[in-house]
C-alpha cells in the first residue's frame, strides 16, 4: 500500500503595508507612496511633487500667508485622493511633516489646524534632532560601502530652501551637528532688488556663503581623511548632468573643479534658460545655483578634490522609519549616550559613578518593565539622564538638580528633540530632593503621559543613585523581585549592603508614592 503524502503546510503571506510619506518644504510639498514588506523591505511606488511657495513667507515676514496655506490644503486634498488609489486610508499609515518654514512660522499652529480641518491630517513640524537621527539613519548604509568612508571623517551637508544641515561622523560615530540659516531660498531672496549682472549675483551669493563658513569651520576640523558627502536634490542634478553613467543610487564621486565649472556656466543663465537647457523644474532652477555654489565654496573651503554625492532624502529616511516602527536601533541609542558623555566631560562630571548609575538604571527598566509599562525609547531617556544627573556640580553643589535641569535643556544632544531634552533635564532634576510637583513650572505644563513618564523614570533613577551611593562601583548586579505588596532588590554577591541600605529608605519614596509599593535592599551571598 503506498505511503501517504504530508503536504506541508503553506505559510500565509502577509500582504504589504502601503504607506505614505509627505515633506512640506520650502519651495514644494513632496509625496511618496511605498510599500513595506513583513521583512522590513521599502519599495517606493510612486513620488509626487508641487511647488508651493511657504519659504518665500515664512523667512521674509515669519507667517505664512493665507494664500500659501490654502495653496498648501489644496495639494494635500490632491495628494489624499492619490493615497485612496493606493488603499492607503488608515492615519497610521501616513506620516506628514514640515521642515524649516512650517517650523520657523510663527502661525504654524494656525497652519497645522487649517490642514487638519481640510484634510485630516497631523502635520509633525520637523525638529533639527529628528532631522538629524534621519539623515544619519539614511546616509550610513551608504557610508558603508566603502572602507575609506566607513573609517574615515565624512562631512555630511545638505543645503535646503530653508537651512543648511551638517553631520559629522567618524568610524560610524556622530563627532558634531548643527542646522546653519543658510538656505538656496535664503540666498534667492537675498537677489529679489532687481536684475544683476552674473559678477554681482556671485558677489552677493560668496558674501552670504562665507560668513556660513567661517561658522562651520569653527565646528569641524579637516584631516587628511575628510570626505564631503552631499545629499541634497541640487547635487543630484548636477551629477546626473556631469556623470553620464551614474546610476542614481550608488555613491557618485565628483571633481570639485568640475563642479565649480558647472555652477560657473549655470550661474550665466537665468530660470528659464535652465529650465530649457537641462529639464529642470522651476523649482530647480530658481534655487539651482545658490545651492550648487554653498556645496563648491564648501569644498574648496575644505580643499577637498572631490565631492561625494549620496541619493537619499528625507522622504526615504521617513519610510524607513515607518519601517522599524518608529523605534530608535542600537546604533542611534549608542550615539545619543556618546554624545551625552562628552557633554558630561565638559563638565568635569564623575564619568564612573554616572557611567554606573546609568547601567544600573538600565537594569531597574528591563527589569520594571510590567510595573512602568513605558515604551522602550524611555529607556535612552533614562540612561542618558543618568549619566548627567550630577553636571550642575560645576556650577553650584547646594541646587546641583536645578542647574542640570538649566544645563540639559540647553545643550545640543545628538538625536534628542527639544521635548525630549526636557524630559532628560527633568528625570535628573528629580533624582534628588523635592519630588515632581504641579507647581515646578516645567513640570506642571507637561501633558499628563509624559508627567507620569517623568515621575516613573525619576524615582526608578532615585534608587539607581542609592545603589551606588558609596560610589566604590560595587554593586553591578541587581535582582527585583515582587514579595508580598513590596520590591525586593537583591544585590548577588555583595554581602554587606548597610550604607545603600540607608540610602534607599531615604530614595525610595517617590518609587513608592509612584508605583505603590515600598522597596526593601537585600545583600546577596557570596
Amino acid at each position: 500500500m503506498p505511503r501517504a503524502v504530508r503536504k506541508a503546510k503553506s505559510v500565509p503571506r502577509v500582504a504589504p503595508r502601503g504607506v505614505a510619506v509627505i515633506d512640506i518644504g520650502a519651495t514644494s510639498i513632496r509625496m511618496a507612496i511605498a510599500e513595506i514588506r513583513d521583512d522590513g523591505d521599502v519599495r517606493t511606488l510612486d513620488t509626487l511633487v508641487q511647488s508651493v511657495d511657504l519659504g518665500r513667507d515664512a523667512f521674509d515676514s515669519r507667517r505664512l500667508s493665507r494664500k500659501s496655506i490654502e495653496k498648501a490644503a489644496s495639494v494635500l486634498k490632491q495628494y489624499q485622493r492619490v493615497m485612496l488609489e493606493y488603499g492607503i486610508v488608515d492615519p497610521k499609515d501616513v506620516r506628514v511633516v514640515g521642515t524649516t518654514a512650517v517650523r520657523e512660522a510663527s502661525n504654524r499652529l494656525a497652519f497645522t489646524d487649517r490642514i487638519y480641518t481640510v484634510t485630516g491630517l497631523n502635520v509633525e513640524p520637523l525638529e533639527e534632532a529628528e532631522v538629524n537621527r534621519i539623515t544619519y539613519m539614511g546616509v550610513m548604509p551608504h557610508l558603508l560601502t566603502r572602507k575609506d568612508l566607513a573609517d574615515g571623517k565624512s562631512v555630511v551637508v545638505e543645503v535646503g530652501g530653508g537651512s543648511t544641515d551638517l553631520l559629522v561622523i567618524r568610524a560610524g560615530n556622530v563627532l558634531h551637528s548643527q542646522s546653519y540659516r543658510l538656505g538656496s531660498l535664503r540666498l534667492v531672496k537675498t537677489l529679489e532688488s532687481g536684475r544683476v549682472s552674473p559678477a554681482r549675483r556671485r558677489a552677493i551669493l560668496e558674501s552670504h556663503i562665507k560668513r556660513t563658513l567661517v561658522q562651520i569651520a569653527e565646528h569641524v576640523d579637516v584631516d587628511r581623511d575628510t570626505n564631503l558627502i552631499a545629499i541634497g536634490g541640487d547635487m543630484r542634478f548636477a551629477a546626473h548632468r556631469l556623470l553620464d553613467d551614474w546610476d542614481g543610487v550608488s555613491l557618485a564621486q565628483l571633481s570639485t573643479s568640475e563642479l565649480a565649472k558647472f555652477t560657473d556656466k549655470v550661474l550665466q543663465l537665468d530660470e528659464d534658460t535652465i529650465v530649457k537647457k537641462y529639464g529642470a523644474s522651476f523649482i530647480e532652477a530658481e534655487t539651482l545655483v545658490p545651492a550648487l555654489m554653498a556645496y563648491t565654496r564648501l569644498a574648496q573651503h575644505f580643499e577637498l578634490p572631490h565631492v561625494f554625492v549620496c541619493d537619499t532624502n528625507l522622504r526615504d529616511g521617513l519610510l524607513h522609519d515607518m519601517a522599524v516602527g518608529g523605534s530608535w536601533t542600537a546604533e542611534f541609542r549608542n550615539q545619543i549616550v556618546r554624545s551625552a558623555i562628552s557633554l558630561g566631560r565638559k563638565f568635569d562630571f564623575d564619568e564612573l559613578h554616572a557611567r554606573n548609575v546609568a547601567e544600573l538604571s538600565r537594569k531597574l527598566f528591563d527589569q520594571l518593565s510590567e510595573e512602568h509599562q513605558l515604551e522602550s525609547r524611555y529607556e535612552v531617556i533614562l540612561y542618558v539622564a543618568a549619566l548627567l544627573h550630577e553636571i550642575g556640580m560645576l556650577i553650584n553643589v547646594r541646587s546641583h538638580h536645578k542647574h542640570t535641569l538649566y544645563v540639559i535643556r540647553h545643550s545640543d544632544l545628538f538625536g534628542l528633540s527639544k521635548s525630549e531634552l526636557l524630559e532628560v533635564g527633568m528625570v535628573a532634576r528629580y533624582y534628588r530632593r523635592a519630588s515632581p510637583q504641579p507647581s515646578h513650572e516645567e513640570f506642571g505644563v507637561l501633558p499628563r503621559n509624559e508627567r507620569v513618564a517623568v515621575s516613573k523614570l525619576a524615582s526608578m533613577l532615585r534608587l539607581a543613585a542609592a545603589l551606588d551611593d558609596t560610589r566604590s562601583g560595587r554593586i553591578r548586579e541587581i535582582e527585583c523581585v515582587r514579595e508580598r505588596k513590596r520590591l525586593v532588590i537583591n544585590v548577588p554577591g555583595v554581602e554587606d549592603v548597610s550604607l545603600e541600605q540607608i540610602a534607599m529608605r531615604q530614595n525610595s519614596g517617590l518609587f513608592r508614592d509612584v508605583f505603590g509599593v515600598p522597596v526593601l535592599l537585600r545583600p546577596g551571598k557570596s
